[in-house]
């Protein structure tokens, strides 16, 4: 049958995490193995070799594979704890995956996560390290790294001790076939790679009218958020403005309030500066005269959350009219604290597109659309606040990076939700002949993964994942996120009669 599971917001419990060795051996016991042999680990599933490094061209320079002990004296995993700082770009066009790299550290209990910290060359070293990715899939590696006159040439810490950054990126480079592989991406994938979350994209200046408080119950689900500048050339990078903004840098927003000001209320929101320095210093800025206009108690309630410095509040205008970009990751209940205050419902499935069965393209392909997947969503309860229920739904394309030394590429996909009738499975031609849909992804696009947020009455739908050509194979991911627990969210897969056993995942 499909894989699909659930993860509601009561009594979940962390998933074991899973070995992606091809032997199925844990990191435990191949250090185990090593360290009772006296030898140091050799990742026989990731080699030290070309083939590593990249897969459409020869090795461009001579390389050399060192363990940081041949590197440098006394290396050390992490020097005074995970900074951005430890993370500075090498000869590879992946600056997409450094971002999200920073952000995480900006999140030190999923950070530690994904980078269990309890790592050293000292304390029994066995040449071996890992690192969690996504569902918890722990990602195994040796500790030879890629050389050029005795200098990391990939990703390394402004540290030359320090080399938790280094064998992160590795991990990540293992996990799609080839160092090569990670050229070109963006901080949503790597961010949804790491934790497992569902990543969300807004433009400020093209926003819905419910962003603020779209952004609040995001905090208060822990979810990772970050905003950004755009900028029109690459000599505006990392260029400073007026207001002590910086063009094309990547902030965090870490709180959002409303405050009552002058009769009224505005709404304010944090953020920080991962540098530590360089704030905002227009209206609600650290010692603004606005501050002295709002109730002392709510004042000291707000301001002894923004101590740190790089960190300042905004009003929501002026935030919308400086920054271009938002990004969401938002987290599945098992990633995420107990003491988060509220958390995602969220639903799981993975299925195939097959060429025959499964691959009907998208509804201007009236004869095979209704041969695609068919999910079913019972939507009971609506948000604490309104009618509607909110709802994510994210359709993600699997393992097309790792596919691309075969010469495949994206697929371009998208979906359509329709109201569904009570008496019936698996619908045919002619409902989506006569039925128009509800709502549906604002295009098909060929992206790894689509994502977008629907309000929607309460009610019966049926959502149709497909490729936008019919007869195109390819795997996918399903999920969908909503505010009620699981229970009120009942999904169905529903495969054609006539699909052979052997067609499903």
């Amino acid at each position: 049958m499909p894989y699909s599971y659930n993860l509601s917001s009561g009594g979940v419990q962390p998933k074991k995490t899973v070995s992606c060795q091809s032997d199925g051996k844990t990191y435990e016991e191949l250090r185990r193995e090593c360290l009772q042999n006296n030898e140091l680990f050799e990742d026989p599933d990731f080699p030290a070799c070309d083939a590593s490094l990249y897969y459409s061209q020869n090795v461009p320079i001579n390389f050399e594979w060192k363990r940081p002990k041949d590197i440098c004296q006394d290396p050390k995993f992490i020097v005074g704890g995970a900074h951005r700082t430890d993370i500075c770009q090498g000869q590879l066009g992946d600056c997409w995956l450094l971002a999200a790299i920073a952000s995480l550290t900006l999140h030190k209990e999923t950070l530690a996560r994904v980078v269990p910290h309890d790592q050293s060359f000292s304390d029994r070293y066995a040449g071996i390290f890992h690192f969690q990715h996504n569902q918890w899939l722990d990602v195994v590696v040796d500790d030879k790294l890629p050389t050029v006159r005795n200098r990391l040439v990939f990703v390394h810490s402004a540290a030359n001790n320090e080399f938790w950054s280094a064998l992160l990126e590795k991990a990540y480079a293992k996990l799609y076939g080839s160092y090569e592989a990670l050229k070109g991406g963006s901080t949503l994938e790597a961010m949804e790679d790491f934790t497992g979350g569902v990543g969300e994209m807004y433009e400020t200046k093209n926003a819905p009218s419910n962003l603020f408080n779209i952004l609040r119950k995001a905090l208060a689900r822990g979810s990772m958020l970050g905003c950004s500048i755009d900028i029109t050339s690459s000599a505006e990078s990392e260029a400073r403005t007026s207001t002590g903004l910086v063009k094309g840098h990547a902030y965090s927003i870490t709180d959002a309030e409303e405050v009552n000001y002058r009769g009224g209320k505005v709404k304010l929101i944090r953020v920080r500066n991962p540098w530590g320095q360089v704030e905002w210093n227009g209206p609600w800025s650290d010692g603004s005269r606005e501050w002295n206009m709002i109730d002392k108690a709510e004042k000291s309630r707000i301001m002894q959350k923004s101590l740190d410095d790089g960190e300042f509040w905004m009003e929501f205008e002026d935030f919308k009219k400086n920054y271009d970009k938002i990004e969401i990751c938002n987290l599945t209940p098992d990633s995420l604290m107990d003491n988060t205050t509220r958390k995602w419902a969220v639903r799981m499935f993975e299925g195939s597109w097959i060429r025959g069965s499964t691959a009907g393209g998208c509804r201007n392909f009236i004869d095979t659309f209704w041969t695609n997947p068919q999910f079913k969503l019972n939507l009971v309860d609506a948000d604490d606040e309104d009618d509607q229920c909110s709802v994510i739904v994210a359709l993600m394309q699997k393992n097309r990076r790792k596919l691309r030394k075969e010469g495949l590429d994206l697929e371009t996909i998208g979906f359509a939700i329709y109201e569904a009738p009570d008496d019936e499975d698996h619908l045919g031609k002619d409902f989506f002949r006569y039925n128009a849909s509800k709502a549906r992804s604002k295009t098909y696009i060929n992206m790894r993964e689509i994502t977008q947020r629907f309000q929607l009455p309460p009610g019966k739908y049926l959502l149709v994942p497909t490729t936008f050509k019919p007869h195109h194979e390819a795997d996918f991911m399903l999920r969908i996120f909503s505010e009620k627990n699981v229970d009120t969210l009942y999904v169905c897969f529903l495969l054609l009669p006539s699909q052979p056993p052997s067609h499903q995942l």
